[in-house]
């Protein structure tokens, strides 16, 4: 990493509870491309004043957690379509002052679906109601995906989420009958559900696609199934991995190669 100096541009993020995740991706491939960029991550109680302090100060990029993705709404400029499309937005990049912001959550699962060649033909099944789970819906329906059924025990939350995109709601499993099942709640995360399968093997079995987006750790039970049945499988160690890639290439107009983000991903991981 360069010695700190006047020139460098500087990029954060903002969380109720910051990691060193974003902290090491980034700083990772400042120090491996010679980039004159530093990346430190804040918490604030006064998210007003941290935007008006982007600009103020020009600090070039900043990513967005919880629970500041929607209030951040009105206090930027720019709201590209990522960000429009689920009403939440997880970067801001500053461009003289004015202030862009978009959703590389939405834009990293878009882009996953694509490039795993699911085909909107098929029966997806998704497990959430939370602001992730909407980023997974609206990527599905922007992917052109006729038939998505939300599985959410909150019933305002799951079938409001439905509603908004088109789909269904239903509170219980239903039958295994879907060609893609995708895992957006904290089964199978560190912790207290370390050891949930987030469907159980039915679906498994029954499903082409399996799709986890908890990315701690990168094998949750889900993925290990999905694996072990011979499944294609999506990991959210994928998700947030090239979600993070495309806040850096927003910030320093730096495209990356697959092989980057995956030095930086597991370099991120490994603390």
């Amino acid at each position: 990493m360069p010695i700190l100096n006047k020139d460098m541009s500087v990029c954060i993020s903002l969380a109720a509870r910051p990691s060193n995740l974003g902290t090491r991706f980034h700083n990772f491939l400042y120090d491996e491309l010679g980039l004159n960029f530093i990346y430190k991550a804040f918490t604030t109680d006064d998210i007003e004043g941290a935007v008006r302090g982007i600009r103020a100060l020009g600090i070039r990029g900043c990513s967005v957690s919880m629970p500041f993705k929607e209030a951040v709404i009105p206090l930027v400029d720019v709201i590209e379509e990522s960000a429009a499309a689920i009403e939440s937005v997880n970067t801001i990049v500053n461009d003289g002052g004015v202030l862009t912001a978009s959703n590389t959550d939405y834009e990293a699962i878009a882009m996953l679906v694509a490039e795993h060649g699911i085909d909107p033909g098929e029966r997806v099944l998704v497990r959430g109601s939370g602001g992730m789970a909407k980023a997974v819906v609206a990527a599905f329906r922007g992917a052109g995906f006729g038939e998505v059924t939300v599985v959410a025990r909150n019933e305002a939350a799951g079938a409001a989420l439905a509603a908004k995109y088109g789909y269904a709601w239903v509170a219980e499993d239903p039958a295994p009958a879907f060609d893609v099942i995708v895992n957006v709640t904290p089964l199978g995360m560190h912790g207290a559900d370390a050891a949930a399968l987030a469907f159980s093997p039915a679906f498994v079995e029954r499903a082409t696609t399996v799709f986890d987006v908890v990315a701690f750790p990168a094998e949750t039970p889900l993925v290990a199934a999905g694996r072990a049945a011979g499944k294609r499988v999506i990991s959210g160690a994928e998700v947030i991995a090239l979600q993070a890639a495309r806040q850096f290439e927003r910030y320093t107009g730096v495209p990356l190669t697959r092989e980057q983000v995956e030095r930086a991903s597991a370099f991120s991981r490994a603390e």
